[in-house]
C-alpha cells in the first residue's frame, strides 16, 4: 500500500473535526490499546494463574477438572486460558511483526521464547530430578547418564519427545500415578504451537501481506475456522490432506491467534465499544456453557479479552507493564506442582496447596524474568535485531552506522510488551 502524504504509514491521518460527538471522538481498539495503557499484563497474569488452578485438580490427585463438565466437555480453565493467551499474543505479535522486517522479527521472537524455555528444561533436569531422584534414596551417580541429556537436548527445539526423566515421580505423584509415566512439565506442549504460529507470521512478513494486503489474515483465520468445522466431522480426512494439521490443538490454537492478529489489523477501524465488549462476553459465556465454543465463543472472546485490557481501572494497568511475569508463571506452574505434590505439599488440601504452588512459582517466575528473560530482551537490537541491514553491514563497514531501520507498516506499533502464552 502506497501514500501520497509525508504521514508514515503506522501513524493515523487526523480526522476532521466534524468527526467529534459530544467532544470526544469515537475511540478504536487500537487507541484504546495504545502504549501500556492497558491492563494486558494482569490479564496475562491471571490466564497463567487459571491454568495453575487447572491443572491443580490432576496434578493433586482430585482428576478432571470439574469446568470441563459445566461446559460439556468443550473446555477446562486452563484452556480457556490457553486460548486467551494465544488471542492476546496474535494481537501483540501481528503489531510487532508489522512493525520490523523477518529478521528482527524472528530474533525478537527467539529471544522471548527460547532461553526461558530452555532455562526451565535445565532446572527440571538439574535441579528439581536430583533432588527428586536422591530424595527418592537413589544414587546421584545413578542419575548421571542419557535421561537428563535426552531431556534437555530431546525437547530443545520445543516439540516435546521425553516428558520425564528415568521414573521420576511416576510413582509419587498422583499424576504420574494416573498416566504412569515420568512428567516434569506437563504444560510446555503449547509453545511449539506458539513458535508455528510466530513461524507464520513471518511468513505473512516476507511476503508484504502485513504491510500491503491486511486482507489475507481474516482470509486465513476463515480458513483455519472452516478447517475446524472439517475436523470435527472427518478428522481423517484432515490427517491424510495434512498431516501437519492432525491435532487439533494445533487448529483451534492457530485460530485463536489469528482472530487476535485479525483484530490487530484492523484496530484503527474496530470500535472499542462497550456494548459490543459486554454483548461478546455474553456470547463467549452462552457459548461456553451449551456449544459452540470453538465456532462462535472464540471470535467472541477474542474480541472481549481486548476490550476488557482497555476498560479494566487504570490503577492496577502497571501490573506487568513493565516486568511481564507471566511467561515465568506459566511455564514452571507445572513443575513446582509436580515438585510439591512429591513432597506432599497436596495433602493440605486444594486451596491451601493452589496458593503455595501459585507463591512458589512466582518467585521462580520472577527469578526467570529478572535473571533470563529480561537479560535475553536487552540482546534485542543486537545483531540480527539490526534487521536485514546488518547483513549487509557484514559486507560494508560504511552500513554500521546507526540509522532508523524499522520498516514503515500501516498498521500501529505495538500496543504493548509482545510476549508468549
Amino acid at each position: 500500500m502506497t501514500s501520497t502524504t509525508n504521514v508514515p504509514f503506522d501513524q493515523p491521518k487526523r480526522r476532521p473535526a466534524r468527526r467529534r460527538t459530544a467532544g470526544r471522538s469515537r475511540v478504536t481498539l487500537s487507541e484504546g490499546l495504545g502504549g501500556h495503557r492497558n491492563s494486558l499484563g494482569i490479564l496475562r497474569l491471571v490466564l497463567a494463574s487459571m491454568v495453575i488452578f487447572s491443572h491443580a485438580f490432576p496434578t493433586g490427585g482430585w482428576g478432571e477438572d470439574p469446568s470441563k463438565g459445566w461446559t460439556n466437555g468443550q473446555e477446562t480453565i486452563g484452556g480457556f486460558a490457553v486460548v486467551g493467551f494465544f488471542a492476546i499474543s496474535g494481537y501483540l505479535i501481528a503489531k510487532s511483526g508489522a512493525s520490523a522486517d523477518v529478521l528482527q522479527f524472528v530474533w525478537r521472537r527467539a529471544l522471548r521464547i527460547f532461553p526461558a524455555y530452555w532455562t526451565v528444561l535445565l532446572v527440571g533436569a538439574l535441579i528439581v530430578g536430583p533432588i527428586a531422584w536422591r530424595l527418592a534414596g537413589n544414587g546421584l551417580r545413578d542419575y548421571l547418564g542419557s535421561g537428563p541429556v535426552a531431556y534437555v537436548f530431546g525437547n530443545a527445539d520445543l516439540t516435546i519427545r521425553q516428558w520425564g526423566i528415568y521414573d521420576i515421580f511416576t510413582t509419587t505423584t498422583p499424576y504420574g500415578e494416573s498416566v504412569g509415566y515420568s512428567v516434569f512439565n506437563g504444560s510446555l506442549w503449547t509453545l511449539v504451537f506458539e513458535w508455528g504460529c510466530y513461524m507464520l507470521v513471518a511468513a505473512l512478513l516476507v511476503l508484504g501481506v502485513l504491510r500491503s494486503a491486511r486482507w489475507v489474515v481474516p482470509a486465513l483465520a476463515g480458513g483455519f475456522w472452516v478447517l475446524f468445522i472439517v475436523y470435527s466431522l472427518a478428522p481423517s480426512v484432515v490427517a491424510t490432506v495434512a498431516p501437519v494439521l492432525a491435532d487439533p490443538n494445533r487448529i483451534r490454537l492457530t485460530l485463536a491467534f489469528l482472530l487476535g492478529s485479525t483484530l490487530a489489523m484492523y484496530s484503527r477501524r474496530i470500535p472499542l465499544n462497550d456494548w459490543i465488549g459486554v454483548a461478546c462476553g455474553g456470547v463467549m459465556t452462552v457459548t461456553l456453557l451449551t456449544g459452540g465454543w470453538v465456532l462462535i465463543g472464540y471470535p467472541a472472546f477474542a474480541y472481549f479479552v481486548l476490550w476488557l485490557a482497555a476498560r479494566l481501572p487504570k490503577r492496577i494497568q502497571w501490573i506487568g507493564a513493565k516486568n511481564d511475569y507471566s511467561y515465568g508463571m506459566y511455564v514452571y506452574g507445572f513443575l513446582v506442582q509436580q515438585f510439591t505434590a512429591f513432597l506432599g505439599w497436596h495433602l493440605l488440601g486444594y486451596w491451601a496447596w493452589v496458593a503455595l504452588t501459585i507463591l512458589v512459582t512466582a518467585a521462580c517466575a520472577w527469578l526467570s524474568w529478572h535473571g533470563v528473560e529480561k537479560r535475553a530482551m536487552a540482546m534485542k537490537d543486537v545483531g540480527p535485531g539490526r534487521g536485514l541491514d546488518w547483513l549487509s553491514s557484514r559486507r560494508s563497514p560504511a552500513a554500521d552506522a546507526p540509522e532508523a531501520r524499522r520498516v514503515p507498516s500501516n498498521v500501529d506499533s505495538p500496543t504493548a510488551k509482545d510476549t508468549t502464552s
